[in-house]
């Protein structure tokens, strides 16, 4: 190679490295300024935010809300401050507007127990209110709180007309039921730091009209009680609802909006078409699985057929006495071929 060539060579690399130092100084003086014009955003108090989205009708609680720092310049007077709002007496009250996830709550987007239309508030659009009386038995101890989701469990007795044994039987009738109030608290009442547990008579269910018809024939039928739901089961129905085609996302939704539409899928009642039954004979051979058959009057012989869960041989039925020995009196079948 002679010598004119190469130094053309080095002239070339010369030149290709200064321009990749001077490349990378602009590059790293255009940054700079933004980085320092970041880091010099003069923080506020702490304003209370939404930790999820929180769709109109919600119920305030302890994992829904948290106060995070907020630019200076950024605060408002509508906002709950850090050290001037109270948590513990938010908590229960219900989102009157929509709130996104990571925005600030504001005093006129919640509505406070004891506040004129609250509870109107807290439905659904078409959604109902009813009640139904509970006790520590039927109503988890306790452990049922605003917002939580439940289903109702009718428990009922049919008595035979003879003498036979009645049916007992009990059949889960309706399912995701959000709790809006136990007794007249919509609120979690914290002590310590810790949600308590307390007792309480009556629950207010969020229903649709046709189940809360359901509901007020079922209160004079038998006993309802409260069965509490995981969090865990309404997004496996709601998967396997997607799954099946029950549940449809139109085309052209915005994440937001799928968010809301899979957010009212998960919180809607479901009536159970085929129920879940447990018999007395779920439980114990010596009781029956069907309805007592009405005895029809007949001077022949007849018989009640077998009871299922027992191996019991049909009973033979046929005229009956009446006995009385003193104060005691009793029916007594003659039998019959």
């Amino acid at each position: 190679m002679d010598k004119r060539k190469l130094m053309l060579l080095v002239g070339a690399l010369i030149v290709a490295i200064g321009t990749a130092f001077a490349a990378r100084s602009l590059f790293a003086d255009a940054s700079t300024p933004q980085a320092e014009a970041a880091a010099k955003v003069p923080m506020g108090a702490k304003v209370l935010v939404a930790q999820r989205a929180l769709p109109v009708g919600t119920i305030i609680s302890a994992d829904s809300i948290n106060f995070q720092a907020w630019p200076k310049d950024m605060v408002q007077d509508a906002y709950f401050l850090e050290g001037e709002a109270d948590l513990q007496k938010l908590l229960g009250t219900v989102v009157r507007n929509p709130i996104t996830a990571g925005e600030p709550v504001t005093k006129g987007n919640l509505v406070s127990p004891g506040d004129r239309g609250f509870l109107a508030a807290a439905l659904g659009p078409g959604m109902r209110a009813v009640t139904i009386p509970v006790s520590a038995r039927t109503g988890v101890a306790g452990f049922v709180f605003p917002g939580d989701h439940i289903d109702l469990v009718l428990t009922q007795t049919v008595k035979s007309q003879g003498d036979g044994v009645p049916l007992r039987a009990s059949e889960t009738f309706l399912k995701n039921l959000r709790v809006l109030a136990t007794d007249q608290s919509t609120e979690q009442v914290m002590v310590e730091g810790k949600t308590r547990v307390r007792t309480f008579s009556t629950v207010t269910l969020e229903v649709t009209p046709k189940i809360a018809e359901k509901v007020a024939v079922a209160q004079t039928i038998g006993t309802i009680s409260l069965s509490l739901r995981s969090l865990a089961d309404n997004t496996a129905e709601l998967e396997q609802a997607i799954a099946s085609g029950d549940i449809k996302i139109p085309a052209g939704v915005s994440k937001l909006q799928e968010e809301a539409l899979l957010k009212q899928a998960m919180n809607r009642p479901i009536e159970a078409s085929k129920p879940s039954v447990s018999t007395g004979a779920d439980v114990s051979r010596f009781q029956r699985s069907t309805a007592p058959v009405a005895r029809a009057p007949s001077s022949g012989p007849s018989y009640e057929g077998p009871r299922s869960g027992s191996n019991a041989a049909p009973v033979k039925t046929g005229p009956v006495v009446r006995v009385t020995r003193g104060d005691k009196t009793e029916d007594v079948s003659l039998g019959g071929n």
